[in-house]
């Protein structure tokens, strides 16, 4: 079982095929297909790769990830392969051209294995909205996987490819990592190009790993991150290396101690976080508690921000350029109401109604620019907490996966973000780290926050920690 990149390479190394480590994966999707992780999975191209990666490895000129099986969630381009944000707006919709991420993968020798379920359009905290089906955590079936990036999460720890990419709006990578015993990691807004990823909210929107070590974390995020002229908003900052390399001293942490007193935190999960603290002032290291006023403030001002985003964003899904039209239409209007109404999903009409609400005319300034003013208030007190600390910590979920069909209320739904969507609104890279098992067999998460365009250092504490733990 190749759980790991060096579990794959050790494979190579004793005179294993990239096809045959390729067939080995598509081996265990198809006996875990009950977990309803792939949309489709891309055999005959993702065959051809691995041919190609065969005669590289033979001659000495394969790339950095020659023989990684990687997934992508279904919202990243990938040329001449479907994509459709698992909705049926974009029903049969083949993309012309690959994402940035998809190209630098493949310039290094992944193999792109298929396409991951998501919540539609990445719209989602338990991956239950795509319009293909919920996907099933891999550790317990009658449990959600996270969302919106589940797929992704359920895939890695099924062992269905090496890493997944996936993207995090408000925590879509760190909230099912954490459900599904994974790590996650959303780099610096700007880090990594969303050249080729549809969009829900831009200026929250970012690409990233989940795997089950913080070595192929680190490997994939540095072949992945670095400016590109295809994206105004790539930062063009030096990419280092991001190999963890350990800590060169003790580690000064914030934690917030709203977080831990937060009313619907887990017993289990905050014992573990507080015992976690502890053991780490006992070993050297400063654990300072520190205030966060704007806690409950911050996933009703992700939602007014990012459904205004999503409005703008999917607009351009009106059943006349690409994708899904209505059979039954007849003229312009009736053809862009009847093809959105029919196309999208409850949870992203619901977003998109609430996001042409906040934008309206009477509303703009009562709802939008007041959610921009606090944004500004929790990115200006985030950067105060970490220039006088290396990290933040806190948990990243407030419990574990629940099972389908538990949560109903869209409102409990959305509060499963809550201890996420900061470093969505601040910019700041953030991981989510495997730390514990619940009594009730579900593992969940740490959840460390790190300076703008520090990754080097969110990885080491991170590779610190998971020895630590």
């Amino acid at each position: 079982m190749y759980k790991t990149f060096t579990d794959v390479k050790m494979a190579l190394e004793k005179g294993l095929s990239v096809e045959d480590i390729l067939n080995k994966y598509l081996e265990n999707i198809e006996e875990r297909k009950d977990l309803n992780a792939f949309l489709e999975v891309f055999e005959s191209s993702a065959r051809e790769k691995a041919k190609q990666v065969d005669e590289k490895i033979q001659n000495g000129t394969a790339g950095r990830l020659a023989g990684m099986i990687i997934g992508i969630k279904d919202n990243i381009c990938y040329k001449d392969h479907k994509v459709s944000a698992s909705s049926k707006i974009l029903g049969g919709f083949e993309s012309i051209y690959s994402a940035t991420v998809i190209e630098r993968l493949l310039a290094e020798d992944a193999v792109i294995i298929g396409r991951l379920n998501c919540d539609e359009f990445a719209m989602g905290s338990s991956n239950e909205n795509s319009a293909f089906g919920p996907v099933r955590n891999a550790l317990n079936e009658d449990f959600v996987p996270g969302g919106s990036s589940g797929g992704s999460a359920s895939a890695v720890a099924a062992n269905l490819c090496t890493v997944a990419l996936g993207s995090d709006t408000g925590g879509s990578i760190r909230q099912p990592a954490s459900f599904t015993g994974t790590l996650g990691l959303k780099p610096t807004y700007g880090r990594v190009s969303r050249y080729g990823l549809i969009a829900y909210a831009s200026s929250f929107d970012q690409i990233g790993p989940i795997a089950n070590n913080i070595e192929d974390i680190a490997l994939v995020t540095e072949i992945i991150a670095g400016g590109d002229e295809y994206d105004s908003t790539a930062s063009t900052k030096p990419v280092p290396s991001f190999e963890p390399k350990g800590l060169s001293g003790k580690l000064k942490i914030a934690y917030i101690k709203e977080t831990l007193d937060s009313e619907g935190i887990d017993p289990e999960i905050k014992a573990r976080i507080e015992q976690l603290v502890n053991c780490l002032r006992a070993d050297g290291h400063e654990l300072i508690p520190v205030s966060f006023p704007y806690l409950d403030y911050m996933v009703p001002t992700y939602y007014v921000l990012s459904t205004a985003e999503a409005s703008s964003n999917l607009a351009r899904f009106d059943g006349v350029h690409y994708g899904y039209r209505s059979e039954d239409a007849e003229g312009v209007e009736e053809t862009y109401v009847k093809s959105r109404t029919e196309g999208f999903g409850a949870e992203v009409k619901r977003r998109i109604m609430t996001g042409t609400f906040v934008l309206s005319h009477g509303y703009y300034d009562a709802y939008y620019t007041k959610a921009q003013k606090v944004r500004r208030l929790i990115q200006d007190r985030t950067k105060e907490i970490l220039s006088q600390n290396d990290l933040i910590l806190l948990p990243t979920t407030p419990t574990t996966a629940f099972e389908i069909n538990a949560v109903k209320d869209p409102i409990q739904m959305y509060l499963q973000d809550i201890f996420t969507v900061q470093a969505n609104l601040s910019g700041n890279p953030a991981i989510s780290l495997p730390i514990g098992q619940h009594p009730n067999g579900m593992p969940y998460g740490l959840q460390l926050i790190g300076k703008h365009f520090e990754e080097k250092e969110l990885i080491d504490a991170s590779a610190f920690l998971m020895d630590f733990c």
